[in-house]
């Protein structure tokens, strides 16, 4: 008989019986089930086997809440965009500042919020809702939205910010929620929610990299979202741990335990090169790393940067016993 296993923000119990499973999950249907021969971790209340007697709810996260369906192709290898694809009345909403081109037949219209239909039922006070919740991340407290008035195809493309990758992401085949770094997305159908993850525990928030505060993105369409350096996606099973550097996380399932953990002892620490913490993301479930955080990118420009350009000055007389006049001789001037 398969053995369940079960997580309530994150946390997971299990192997269980299904009479144990069942007990559980009837107390609080707020969370994820796993057993053998799933593809994915579902939501319990989706799952007729452990809510005896009750009819289940849509596997979306957002009951009624139907993004926008769009088509899309991703153009580059280092530097890319994405050029989405809309049909008469589709709409894609995006960060302010993202869009690269446009057909004419694309209307712009820059809202507060992330344009969810969560966020406009409410009047103002909704929209203010949303904004709010932007702005604890960081972000502008506006998007644009993009939506086709015309006829037939038209397209709507958005570049990335800085050199890396943009990982494509239907939300429904991941449960319908997604945690990520706050400054990781950038665009996504209509009707998908743009919201904030609180992290609970104090060490995590205080030295994971990302603070307390990281991006939520839910719904059951497409969004994307963009990392620096090569992109790889793995596959948690239960119980499986990786270690990583805290900035190299982009993203993971809500299944994922996301925790921090010493490097090594004072030596390793100070002179070790990887800081004090690194992270354990402990399985089962999906997780997205990028192997140069932004963070790193800038920290080695300014390092290089001039100090009379407000930089560190490192690069004064670089490669050569010659100082300044080595740099005229060797181009870097």
């Amino acid at each position: 008989m398969s053995q369940w296993h079960l997580s309530y923000d994150g946390k997971q119990t299990g192997p269980l019986e299904l009479s144990q499973a069942i007990a559980q999950a009837l107390k609080n249907q707020a969370g994820y089930a796993w057993k053998e021969g799933f593809a994915s971790w579902q939501p319990i209340s989706s799952i007729a086997e452990l809510t005896p007697g009750k009819a289940p709810a849509p596997p979306s996260s957002q009951p009624g809440s139907t993004a926008d369906e769009i088509d899309y192709k991703v153009y580059g290898n280092e530097m890319q965009f994405v050029e989405v694809e809309l049909d008469p009345g589709e709409s894609a909403v995006a960060e302010a500042g993202a869009m690269m081109y446009k057909n004419a037949d694309i209307q712009m219209e820059t809202i507060f919020g992330d344009g969810s239909k969560g966020n406009t039922g409410g009047g103002f006070m909704g929209k203010l809702l949303g904004a709010g919740k932007r702005l604890l991340t960081g972000e502008s407290l506006f998007m644009t939205v993009f939506t086709h008035s015309g006829q037939g195809k038209a397209h709507v493309a958005f570049g990335a910010p800085f050199p890396g990758n943009i990982i494509p992401v239907v939300l429904d085949s991941v449960g319908g929620c997604l945690i990520c770094q706050k400054d990781s997305f950038l665009c996504a159908a209509k009707g998908v929610s743009i919201g904030i993850h609180l992290q609970r525990k104090i060490m995590t928030g205080l030295f994971g990299g990302e603070g307390f505060i990281m991006q939520k993105l839910e719904g059951d369409g497409m969004a994307f979202m963009h990392a620096g350096g090569t992109v790889i996606e793995r596959e948690l099973k239960p119980g499986e741990t990786l270690h990583v550097d805290t900035g190299c996380v982009v993203a993971y399932e809500p299944t994922v335990d996301f925790d921090i953990q010493q490097a090594g002892g004072i030596k390793t620490a100070l002179f070790g090169g990887e800081g004090f913490f690194f992270g354990i993301l402990q399985g089962p479930g999906k997780i997205w790393l990028q192997s140069l955080p932004f963070s790193r990118l800038a920290g080695r420009m300014l390092e290089a940067a001039p100090a009379s350009k407000g930089g560190a000055g490192r690069s004064s007389g670089e490669g050569s016993v010659l100082g300044v006049l080595g740099n005229f001789m060797d181009g870097d001037n």
